[in-house]
Parts: structure tokens; sequence; C-alpha cells
């Protein structure tokens, strides 16, 4: 019997148990894997995730549990019952602060919108510094599948940006609500969630981290594999694919500043053995990574054409983290149910407004105030003038 078990320090996978094998056992190989102590752990099993009642007694095996060759457990630290109660309570208490921490991160994206127009859908902007931008663009997370031909190259140049950059504002319709989640049909209250990334310059590879590892501060270490492989095989990762030499490329995706695109999924796909579907806001097309490899597991993101986040299935609204479902059956009625409520989810960001449209929105130089159409123009026009200072209208 092969058992995924995820907890606090990550996912990973129990080989050959069998259903013999006593409970106190199964619960030290779980402790040795979680890092949550035996006589703390709480499981859950099933979709969505509910607690497993363990048998009293020293006799009890794994046979006796409800679990299923293939299962994925989900170990959850309880403390002894006082402590349990005053958990729980803690844990509703910190959900404003964990809602404000997340709204920082949103207001962080109005740099990213800077940094994206110092990236020519053509040209290489490393020559311009990155254009002020005072925004007013929705920045919102989302999911892409028009990737700019800069992103499918791996060549989404980010340069410094003033730390005097306007603060986020949205343009999406006063009267549509920004979805928190869409319910999974017949999933049992469990729905769909958008978890959301710090915009650093690597939301793509945290983002990922996320959904595959269960982990937010992985980027560098995905970094260093994306260039890795694409060392180890300069013929298919040629110039021609890459948009610059092979070993310039490698330099280069492994700086914390540089963005990541439809490259680097397609090589993170592989090394995790896992589709990777990219929800594009904009177009609410989904682009899967990975499709024909012959996966069974699935992950999501969500991209608003300048940042991703990381798509999770929660057990209820309001779940903690801690028991999100980001890795699931790549076919069957499952998946199709959680991809009729992620596909939702986007229709919902997209009417919503919670995406920005690089090729089209319309910006002003606040130097000579003349008006341009999408990043494209805004640096050809920082190119021509040296004017570095933006705002959209």
């Amino acid at each position: 019997m092969n058992i995924r078990c995820r907890g606090p320090s990550g996912q990973s996978t129990l080989s050959g148990l069998d259903g013999g094998l006593s409970l106190s056992d199964f619960q030290e190989m779980l402790a040795e894997k979680t890092g949550v102590p035996a006589s703390h752990q709480e499981l859950l099993g099933g979709f969505p995730p509910a607690p497993i009642s363990l048998p009293a007694g020293g006799s009890c095996t794994l046979g006796d549990l409800p679990i299923a060759n293939g299962d994925t457990i989900v170990v959850r630290r309880r403390e002894i019952s006082t402590v349990a109660a005053a958990s729980v309570a803690t844990t509703a208490d910190e959900q404003p602060a964990q809602q404000s921490a997340e709204q920082r991160a949103q207001a962080q994206e109005d740099e990213e919108l800077a940094r994206a127009i110092a990236a020519s859908l053509g040209d290489d902007a490393s020559s311009v510094p990155a254009p002020q931008v005072a925004s007013s663009a929705p920045a919102q997370p989302a999911a892409s599948s028009a990737w700019p031909r800069a992103a499918l190259r791996g060549e989404v140049e980010a340069a410094d940006v003033a730390s005097n950059a306007a603060s986020e504002s949205t343009s999406q319709p006063a009267h549509i609500a920004p979805p928190a989640s869409v319910a999974v049909p017949g999933g049992g209250g469990s729905a769909v969630v958008r978890r959301t990334i710090a915009s650093d310059n690597s939301c793509l590879f945290n983002a990922v981290g996320y959904v595959m590892e269960h982990s937010r501060q992985h980027a560098a270490r995905l970094r260093q594999i994306i260039a890795e492989t694409v060392a180890g095989d300069p013929e298919e990762y040629s110039e021609a694919f890459l948009g610059k030499p092979n070993q310039e490329y490698c330099r280069w995706i492994k700086d914390s500043q540089k963005w990541g695109g439809a490259i680097e999924l397609s090589i993170l796909a592989r090394y995790f053995g896992r589709e990777i579907a990219a929800y594009d806001v904009q177009t609410k097309r989904c682009d899967l990574y990975g499709q024909d490899a012959g996966y069974s597991e699935r992950v999501m993101l969500i991209y608003n054409g300048l940042h991703y986040d990381a798509l999770a299935v929660a057990a209820f609204e309001g779940a903690p983290e801690d028991v999100d479902i980001t890795m699931f059956e790549a076919k069957g009625a499952e998946a199709d149910a959680i991809g009729r409520a992620a596909a939702e989810l986007v229709a919902k960001s997209h009417k919503a407004r919670q995406f920005t449209d690089t090729a089209n929105f319309t910006l002003r130089c606040l130097v000579c105030q003349l008006g341009v159409k999408g990043e494209k123009e805004a640096l050809l026009h920082a190119k021509a003038t040296g004017h570095q200072n933006f705002g959209e209208y």
C-alpha cells in the first residue's frame, strides 16, 4: 500500500505499507515524515478531508483504518484538551491578521506593474531602467495562457523600481465583488480557493512550491533546478528556444529578480511529474503543462497578467491552509468537479476585472503628458526620451 501524507513540514509518500502494520508504528512513520509526534497527531482523510477516528487499544492495524492505497492523509497537530480548544479560538482570531497580510501582498502588485512595463514583448528591456508607474491598474491574482512572447522565452526583465511607486487601486466595477472561493460540485462543502503568493518577482516559483510542496519558500531551489535542467540539455534548450545562450539563461534564471513563464512551468511539470494547470483570468483559458506525459496528478495556478497565485481545494470555507488539497488526480470525476469550480472562479475573477491587460492598458507619461498604449509603447517612449514615470488612465 502506498499512502501520501501531508503535514506542517510538507508532503511525502509512504511506500510498501502492509495492512498488518500496527497503528503505533504507522503513527511513528507519520511523525518521522511530518514532524508531528504521534501523541499530538490528528489524521484526516478522504475528499474533502475529514477526521479519521483512531480506535483505542494496541491491537489496531493500518488495515483497520478507512485508508486505501493511493489515499492522501493530512496530519494535523493537536494539543491536549483545553489547549486544543484554545488553539481553535486562536485560529479564528488570527483570520483578520492573515487577511491583512494577504491585502498587503496584493498592494505590492503595483510594483510588478511598473516592472512589467520595462519588458518589451519583442525587445530586450535590460538597457532601460524600469519606469515608475502611478498605477490605477487592477493588480489582483490570475492565471496565464495568453503568454507574452517575452514570457515564452523566459525573458521578462525586472529592473529596480523606486520605492515610491504609487499604491494599488482597482478598476473592477464596484458592484462586482472579487470571488473568495467557489464550491466544488459534489465536494461536500469543499471549495477551490486562491492562496496568495507574495509579489517578490518569484511568484511563479513560490506558487509552484506551494502546490507541489506546500511551501512558499522554495523559489531559489526551483530556480536552481531549472538552471540545471537547461544546462544538462543544451540541444533542447537552445538559444533559439530560450531567446538567449544556454549558459546566459542559466545565470539569468537564478537571479531572484527575474520572472518565470511558460518555459519554467514546462520544466517544473516534468521535474515534479505532475500536470500544471495555469488559468488566465483575462482570457479565461487554461494551459496544461505536461498534459501529454501521462502524469496521474495535477496542480493549479492562477495568473492575472502580472502575478501568479496558487489554487487549492479547501475542505470548507475558511479552512486553514494546512489542510489544503493542492494535488489531485488528473482524470476522473473528482478532477472534473475541481476543474469546473476552478473555471468558475476564473470566470468570476474576470467579471470582477481581476486582471491587467498589459498589451492594451492606456498610460500617460507623467513627464511630458504623452499618451501611450500598452507596455511596448511605454518602453519605446522610455528608450527614446529617458522618461520613466507613467500613470494609468
